[in-house]
C-alpha cells in the first residue's frame, strides 16, 4: 500500500497533480500486478492536510509506540548528533546584556587581530562555567561537544591568541566591565570588599627573577593559603561589592605582600573615581600603613582586629566597659571611641553567643587534654619534664595554656584561661568611618564572607586549579577568564535566586539537535521546560529560537 501520484493535463494546459492511496495486486491471468486504487485524496493543491494527520493517527494506534514514532518519521530522515545548548546560551545572553562583546569590538578597532578573538574569550570563560578544562580540550569542547550558535569550532591556537590580547586591554576592559554591571544592577560601591588567596603550581622550580625584580612570578612563599609552601605560587586578589558581584581581580607574584597588595588596588581603583568608598579587609592588611593609605582622597576602612595581639588600642577596646547592643540576629555589638590625638579610630566589639558557647566546650576539651599530658609529670626528671615541655609547646594552643614553675613544674596557666574566656565569640573591628552605625559595620564585615565564597567558586565550580600555563601573561589571562566567569554565573545567581549548581543542571538538559535528509540539515532544540522558561525569563535573557538553521542539499554538500 502506497500513495501513488498521477498527473493530468487541465483544459488550460497546466499540468494538476492528483494523490491515491493505491495498492498493487497480482492477476494471475494476465502474469502481471495491476493497481488498485482504495481511496483518492483529490488534487494536491486542494488537499486537506489536517485529515490526512487524522488518518496517520488513527493506523498509528494498531502499532506498538516505537514502531508508531518510526513510522511517523521519513524514513530518510537522520539524527546525526545532540549538544547541550542551554548553558551557554544563558552565559553568553548576560555576556550581550553587559555589552562585553562591544566593549571588546570597541577595543578590537585598529588591531591586526582575528574580530573572531572575542567569540574565542566568550567560548574559554562558558567553558571555565559548565566543563572547566585547558584550553587545549576546551578548543575540542567547542567543536564536539556543546552547542555555540556562531562559534561552530576553536583551535587552541585562537585561544592562546584571545589570552594574549586579554592581557593588553586588561585595565581598560576591567572598567568598563565595571561601569556596565554598575548600570545594569544598580550596584552600590558604597563597601568594597578585598581579600586574597594563592594558588600553587606542580612545578619543580620557581621562576628566575627578570627586570631587577627580586624573585619570578611564580615564587615561592613563606606562607601559603593552600597549605603548599613547598611549591612555587602565585597570589590572586579579588574585589567584591555587598552584593557579591566581583568587580575586579588581580595577578601579582608568589612573594607578593598583603600589605603592599592592598596599596597598589588602592591605586588602580582610584582611576575609576568611585567616590566614597570603605575598604573591608580582614586582619591582614590591618597595619597601621595600610589604614592610612586607604584614608587618603577621602576613603575609609573596615577591618579586623586580632583579639589577641599586643596592640595597645585593642587591649583598651577590650578593656572597655560598655553594654552591647542586639543587631543581627543573635549577634551583640559594642562601639569604643579611641582618640590618640591625630586620628580618631572607631572600634566594635562584637559578641556571639552562640559561638562563645562553642569556644568555651573547645577550650574546656583542650585544657582536659593538657591536664592529661601533664599528670603524672612531677615524678618525671628534670630533663624529662623539660622535653615534655618543649613537645607541648609546640602546639599553639598548648602554649598558650602550659605554665612552667621556678621548680619547673607543669602547670595549667589559670589566669591564661580566664582570659581567654574573656574573648569567647567576639571579634574586634576597627573602623575609620564616622557615618557607619556600629550595626553597618559589623554586619558590612561579616560580607566579607562573599569574598570568601567567590574565592570557593573560583577553586572548585571554576576549576582555578590546576593552571595549565607557565607564562606570566597566560597566567593572568586564565585569571582573567575565571574571573569574568564568576562574574557571569553571580549575574545569573542574582537574577534567579538559585545556586549555578542547580542552574547549569537544569540548562544541561535543553540540547540542540542535527538532523539530515534528502533535502538538507536541520538544526532544532528540544522543548523548553517550565522551569528553563523561568530562568531565561528572570536573567532577561531570550529563549532560543525553535530552529536554528536549515541547509539545503547543495549547501550541506557543499560544506
Amino acid at each position: 500500500m502506497y500513495l501513488r501520484t498521477t498527473t493530468r493535463r487541465a483544459a488550460d494546459g497546466t499540468l494538476v497533480r492528483y494523490l491515491q492511496l493505491a495498492h498493487n495486486e497480482w492477476d494471475p491471468a494476465a502474469h502481471r500486478s495491476k493497481v488498485r486504487v482504495l481511496y483518492h485524496f483529490g488534487r494536491e493543491d486542494e488537499l486537506d492536510r489536517d485529515a490526512i494527520r487524522r488518518l496517520i493517527g488513527s493506523l498509528s494506534r494498531a502499532l506498538p509506540p516505537g514502531e508508531a514514532l518510526a513510522a511517523a518519521a521519513a524514513p530518510e530522515l537522520r539524527f546525526c548528533e545532540s549538544r547541550p545548548l542551554g548553558g551557554a546560551w544563558l552565559l553568553e545572553g548576560l555576556w550581550s546584556r553587559l555589552g562585553i562583546g562591544e566593549i571588546m569590538a570597541r577595543l578590537l578597532r585598529g588591531r591586526r587581530l582575528d574580530p573572531a578573538a572575542e567569540r574565542a574569550l566568550l567560548a574559554m570563560v562558558a567553558n571555565r562555567a559548565l566543563a572547566p578544562s585547558s584550553k587545549l580540550s576546551c578548543a575540542a569542547w567547542v567543536s564536539e561537544r556543546v552547542a555555540m550558535p556562531g562559534l561552530e569550532s576553536l583551535s587552541d591556537d585562537q585561544c592562546y591568541r584571545a589570552m594574549d590580547w586579554l592581557t593588553e586591554i586588561e585595565a581598560e576592559l576591567a572598567e568598563q566591565v565595571y561601569w556596565a554591571t554598575a548600570n545594569l544592577l544598580n550596584l552600590e560601591v558604597d563597601l568594597l570588599f578585598f581579600d586574597t588567596t594563592s594558588t600553587y603550581f606542580e612545578t619543580e622550580a620557581a621562576d628566575p627573577p627578570s627586570d631587577g625584580a627580586p624573585a619570578g612570578f611564580r615564587a615561592y612563599s613563606g606562607h601559603s593559603k593552600d597549605h603548599r609552601p613547598d611549591l612555587p605560587q602565585v597570589v590572586i586578589g579579588l574585589a567584591v561589592t555587598r552584593e557579591g558581584i566581583p568587580i575586579r581581580v588581580w595577578t601579582l607574584p608568589g612573594n607578593a605582600s598583603d600589605q603592599v597588595l592592598i596599596r597598589s588596588v588602592k591605586d588602580d581603583l582610584r582611576a575609576w573615581k568611585l567616590g566614597r568608598v570603605v575598604w573591608v579587609t580582614d586582619r591582614g592588611f590591618a597595619s597601621a600603613e595600610n589604614r592610612r593609605y586607604l584614608q587618603r582622597a577621602g576613603g575609609h576602612y573596615i577591618s579586623g582586629e586580632k583579639l589577641r595581639s599586643e596592640s595597645a588600642e585593642a587591649k583598651a577596646a577590650l578593656a572597655r566597659q560598655g553594654r552591647y547592643h542586639v543587631v543581627a540576629g543573635n549577634l551583640e555589638v559594642k562601639e569604643v571611641v579611641l582618640d590618640d590625638g591625630t586620628m580618631r579610630d572607631r572600634f566594635v566589639v562584637c559578641r556571639n553567643p552562640d559561638e562563645a558557647t562553642r569556644d568555651a566546650a573547645i577550650r574546656e576539651r583542650l585544657v582536659a587534654t593538657l591536664e592529661a599530658a601533664i599528670a603524672g609529670s612531677d615524678d618525671l626528671a628534670a630533663a624529662a619534664r623539660e622535653q615534655l615541655a618543649c613537645d607541648l609547646r609546640g602546639t599553639p594552643t598548648n602554649r598558650r595554656f602550659l605554665r612552667v614553675t621556678a621548680a619547673g613544674l607543669l602547670r595549667i596557666d589559670r589566669a591564661a584561661v580566664a582570659a581567654d574566656a574573656k574573648l569567647d565569640g567576639k571579634f574586634l573591628l576597627r573602623t575609620s568611618d564616622p557615618t557607619l552605625s556600629a550595626e553597618d559595620v559589623a554586619t558590612g564585615y561579616k560580607q566579607l564572607l562573599e569574598v570568601e565564597r567567590g574565592w570557593r567558586d573560583m577553586k572548585t565550580t571554576l576549576d582555578l586549579r590546576p593552571v595549565y600555563h607557565r607564562k606570566e601573561q597566560r597566567i593572568r589571562a586564565h585569571v582573567l577568564l575565571c574571573w569574568l566567569a564568576l562574574l557571569l554565573i553571580r549575574l545569573a545567581e542574582q537574577a534567579t535566586g538559585d545556586t549555578w549548581r542547580n542552574l547549569r543542571t537544569e540548562l544541561d538538559k535543553l540540547h540542540l539537535g542535527r538532523f539530515a535528509g534528502p533535502a538538507g540539515e536541520v538544526a532544532q532544540r528540544t522543548e523548553i521546560t517550565t522551569r528553563q522558561a523561568a530562568i531565561f525569563k528572570a536573567a532577561e535573557v531570550p529563549e532560543p529560537p525553535r530552529i536554528f538553521g536549515v541547509a539545503p542539499v547543495e549547501a550541506a554538500v557543499t560544506a
